[in-house]
């Protein structure tokens, strides 16, 4: 389906972008993405990607929005407090661009939910910020064959990952085989409010990249943000063959 005047004119300013053109706003518009978590970081996701263009978004969150959150989830207001996060999201999003279809699962992703969830997208974003959850996302990426962009925050840095779960690709389990010990937790020690913003956005930019094919995307990679710092550091994740996900896969 080609796009409409009012498409045109919406998204003028990434069609006169030579890498992206009508043919990669045409790859945005029949994309398929499931974001999983609608907090600090999936509120950046969310909007760059709905304001992009993205043909279909399926945001699955469970919680609702609390009056701590809107430190830094820009998504929310006031009056959504109480409210469950996912319709809320669904529904700002609705009218930042009524071009898209958008729905919501107000849930969370579990082992009954997660194949069903994943299956049939084009990528799947998760910017939760639990370890459980995390391998769940992976294995089901993995099982499923679609790619996965995993995003997390800590108090003033990030960190972004790529992994199109091909044949040849590595996993999230082969960054991070077991949930580290010293982990940060924005409920206990703090998160700066801009942070999620910028690792959020950082996070839509390489979906975008990738979603459009655009050369220089991330793939089994990771992209490392230090926020007092200022820097940016990008390294590969090569596959490994002790993954519990996908050592089966190597050793074949």
């Amino acid at each position: 389906m080609s796009l409409s005047r009012q498409e045109i004119e919406r998204y003028r300013r990434h069609l006169l972008l030579p890498e992206i053109g009508g043919q990669g706003q045409q790859r945005l518009k029949d994309s398929k993405i499931l974001v999983v978590g609608a907090g600090g970081l999936g509120c950046p996701i969310l909007t760059y990607l709905a304001a992009a263009g993205a043909g279909q978004i399926h945001i699955v969150d469970a919680d609702r929005v609390a009056l701590s959150n809107l430190q830094r989830q820009a998504l929310y207001t006031t009056e959504d407090i109480g409210k469950p996060k996912a319709e809320c999201a669904a529904k700002a999003l609705a009218a930042l661009n009524p071009e898209i279809e958008l729905s919501f699962t107000a849930e969370y992703l579990d082992t009954e939910n997660a194949k069903d969830l994943v299956a049939g997208c084009d990528l799947v974003i998760e910017g939760v910020d639990r370890f459980a959850p995390r391998y769940l996302i992976n294995e089901a990426c993995r099982t499923e064959g679609v790619p996965l962009l995993s995003a997390a925050i800590g108090r003033f840095d990030g960190q972004i990952a790529l992994f199109p779960m091909d044949e040849a690709s590595s996993c999230y389990r082969c960054l991070v085989p077991s949930p580290p010990e010293d982990a940060a937790d924005c409920e206990t020690e703090g998160v700066l409010g801009a942070v999620p913003g910028v690792v959020g956005s950082l996070a839509a930019l390489e979906a975008m990249k990738y979603l459009t094919g655009m050369k220089g995307a991330m793939k089994n990679e990771l992209l490392i943000f230090q926020g007092r710092e200022g820097r940016l550091r990008r390294i590969s994740v090569p596959k490994d063959p002790a993954c519990p996900v996908c050592a089966d896969e190597v050793r074949a």
